[in-house]
């Protein structure tokens, strides 16, 4: 893929490599919490799932964020956004999930899926913002107890 450049930000995108990897999965444990956060194991996991696809965000030719998603018969799922604390609040989020539901929408996916903690106001405001939808609450989905959303969006 051609790097993408938001003209304001100086963020572009590119594609996940395997060398990537390590850098991945450090600011995987920087944003989520213990228990939150993917293990080694998961993360190339999830990494190589049906459809699976990393797109990556460089601010200043350094990884500022990713996001990993997957589908499978015509459903997307959104595995994990990350945007390093410095860099939230400045489009790289935003340009990472556009990019994904246009990679998506490419696949044929039609519906995205995603979980998120009922707690975190910031990240639910995030996927509200984006036409992500609520459809009910799944108990216990992380550690302590905490409960998620499960959220959809059709996309056309």
């Amino acid at each position: 893929m051609a790097r993408a450049q938001h003209p304001s930000m100086k963020t572009a995108l590119r594609d996940y490599t395997p060398a990537d990897f390590d850098a991945l999965y450090e600011i995987d444990q920087k944003v989520f919490e213990t228990g939150v956060a993917y293990s080694r194991r998961q993360l190339r996991e999830y990494l190589q799932l049906a459809g699976a696809q990393c797109i990556l965000a460089e601010a200043g030719g350094k990884i500022a964020g990713f996001i990993v998603t997957a589908h499978e018969d015509g459903v997307g799922y959104i595995v994990t956004i990350d945007v390093l604390p410095a860099h939230r609040r400045q489009s790289a989020g935003t340009l990472l999930l556009a990019e994904a539901e246009r990679r998506l929408a490419l696949s044929g996916v039609r519906e995205i899926e995603l979980e998120t903690a009922t707690d975190n106001t910031s990240a639910v405001a995030f996927w509200q913002k984006h036409g992500y939808r609520t459809r009910g609450v799944i108990k216990n989905y992380y550690p302590n107890g905490r409960d998620a959303f499960s959220m959809r969006k059709s996309i056309p």
